[in-house]
């Protein structure tokens, strides 16, 4: 927990238990929404109010400490791994989230043909498709 804790500090973030849970839910719940962590959070500490999660989420993703992810159509995914470029690839059936490394080598769909005048730092993609249950699933009709 200590961990975590100065992980707050060294981000200027005041150190509270409702927000050290949260920390905690994203790292255990990868690419979860605001619901499930708040479920997750909920699980461990008792009662916490929907717009305090939202609050925490908020405040660690502006910080850097987390990730939040917005596929298109879907809810705000968070996640904890921060520290590189990668993408994800999300079911289109059950909306099953997982990482995708980044790709290496020639990689035209991530360098901007016209940058438009801006200092690109970061590509985001997100591959969508069907996972392998799904895909078990279907084939078992």
């Amino acid at each position: 927990m200590s961990d975590s804790a100065n992980l707050l500090r060294e981000h200027g973030v005041q150190v509270t238990a409702q927000r050290l849970a949260v920390l905690r839910a994203v790292s255990e719940c990868p690419h979860g929404t605001a619901d499930k962590i708040a479920e997750c959070v909920r699980n461990e500490i008792g009662v916490i109010s929907k717009q305090a999660v939202y609050d925490a989420l908020g405040i660690l993703a502006e910080k850097g400490i987390i990730r939040r992810i917005q596929p298109a159509g879907s809810s705000a995914l968070y996640e904890d791994r921060i520290d590189d470029n990668h993408h994800h690839v999300i079911c289109r059936k059950c909306g099953k989230t997982a990482d995708v490394d980044c790709a290496v080598g020639y990689t035209p769909c991530l360098t901007a043909a016209d940058d438009s005048g801006y200092q690109i730092d970061e590509a985001e993609v997100i591959y969508w498709g069907t996972c392998p249950e799904c895909l078990a699933e279907k084939s078992e009709v």
